[in-house]
């Protein structure tokens, strides 16, 4: 009883806004920035799922593999949001094939995507600057939306908005859940007690 007490109270929760360029693991490759660059993580810490080196926003460390195994889950179906920076305007068209499923290719194979909810943002999203940042070409406008997914599969966000012919550009996961970054720094970290965080993501 000792010994499980003592595990639950070293278990540690972390929540992270990962910025552009950084690799979401801790062994070095290639001379790439790492988590380990941004911040001094216990030993036994991992992140939860992934954002890939282009991809900014939240992302979430532990040690507590059951809390990895309730995010994760498929059966759960977690909100997940993202804003997304979109090469051209997107239309109306491309909102609902978005919203209602698509197809993309998952590892070599077909995978239609859960009905989602995407939105158009009339006004640019208020985030911090990317660095470096994205290059603006005049006749190449670009356009934001907000995307919210309950499935994370490899790269889902950039395959379904090439798939409706509107490339990703930009993309922030801005909340999981009612767990959000929107007053964090980029590269900041804070530590969270387990009630408050699992209570935000709506985990049991």
């Amino acid at each position: 009883m000792n010994n499980l007490l003592n595990r639950i109270i070293s278990f540690k929760y972390y929540v992270m806004y990962k910025p552009f360029n950084v690799l979401c693991q801790f062994s070095p490759e290639n001379d790439k920035r790492t988590l380990k660059d941004i911040f001094e993580f216990p030993k036994d810490v991992y992140p939860i799922g992934r954002l890939d080196e282009n991809s900014e926003g939240l992302l979430l460390l532990t040690n507590d593999k059951k809390m990895n195994n309730k995010l994760l889950d498929p059966l759960h179906a977690h909100h997940r949001t993202y804003l997304v920076q979109v090469e051209g305007i997107i239309t109306d068209e491309a909102i609902k094939k978005l919203d209602n499923g698509l197809a993309i290719n998952v590892r070599g194979e077909r995978h239609k995507t859960k009905q989602a909810m995407a939105k158009y943002l009339v006004d640019d999203p208020q985030v911090p600057e990317r660095i470096p940042s994205i290059r603006f070409r005049k006749n190449n406008p670009t356009s934001w939306i907000e995307l919210i997914l309950t499935e994370g599969k490899n790269h889902q966000v950039r395959k379904m908005t090439a798939a409706v012919g509107f490339p990703t550009l930009r993309l922030i996961r801005s909340k999981i859940e009612d767990l959000s970054i929107e007053k964090m720094g980029v590269g900041e970290v804070i530590e969270m007690k387990k009630l408050i965080l699992f209570n935000l993501l709506k985990l049991k």
